[in-house]
């Protein structure tokens, strides 16, 4: 207080044990990380499965189905809750991680097709008309050669998702109520309460829960921009 500008004369992390303690931050990380990657997957998988036959089917029915599905980019997340937490509720998946994995994955399920959508009308068709030449069928020639070309996209995906899934609260306050269960912006939350503004406090939970997901972009910024920059040019 007297000097606000000035540096630290002792480091002490004692504070950082006391928070790790406090809101379970093993657990809570663990849980984390597992729903994100487990979206990142399904995401993966479905979108570009429905993205395919929308980038080399050109009709007014494929165009339609993909306006239908690119629409959910412009519904407001908070616009389904009420429905969304009924329809949960109805099929018992209340209070479990496989429920929160499904809405996230419904969610960002257009993002996806929308990107694998454009990304796939860049790639070239003749490669496709190689492989059917050979005898692969329309599930084996998007195995084998479409899948392996999506890497760079899927990347640039698989950040958005991780941003959108980490820094949630709406949705693991909403579907869970186990403390066991909660990701780590939830749990940051919990410890902190939502009048607490201990500095003490809330410097290390900030530093705990965001510098897993800064390490996560530093080791993949190379990808992040390859993926980015992949299909701006083509030769």
């Amino acid at each position: 207080m007297l000097d606000p500008l000035g540096l630290p004369k002792t480091i002490n992390l004692d504070n950082y044990g006391s928070v790790m303690e406090g809101m379970n931050y093993a657990q809570s990380m663990f849980n984390t990380v597992m729903i994100t990657l487990l979206t990142i997957i399904c995401v993966s998988i479905i979108a570009s499965l429905a993205a395919y036959p929308l980038a080399r089917i050109r009709n007014k029915v494929s165009n339609f189905v993909y306006i239908f599905i690119t629409l959910g980019l412009v519904i407001p997340p908070f616009a389904g809750l009420t429905p969304l937490y009924l329809f949960m509720r109805d099929l018992g998946l209340l209070n479990s991680h496989v429920g929160l994995i499904i809405v996230y994955t419904v969610a960002n399920l257009p993002l996806g097709v929308f990107f694998y959508t454009s990304f796939m009308k860049s790639i070239p068709i003749e490669l496709e008309e190689a492989a059917r030449l050979d005898g692969a069928s329309f599930l084996k020639t998007y195995w084998y050669i479409i899948l392996p070309m999506l890497k760079p996209i899927t990347g640039t995906l698989a950040l958005f998702v991780t941003l959108t899934v980490w820094n949630d609260i709406v949705n693991p306050m909403l579907f869970l109520t186990d403390d066991s269960k909660f990701t780590i912006m939830t749990a940051v939350l919990r410890f902190l309460g939502t009048y607490n503004v201990d500095p003490t406090q809330l410097f290390p939970a900030a530093v705990l829960a965001s510098a897993p997901l800064l390490i996560f972009f530093l080791l993949l910024s190379k990808q992040i921009v390859a993926g980015m920059s992949a299909g701006a040019v083509k030769s």
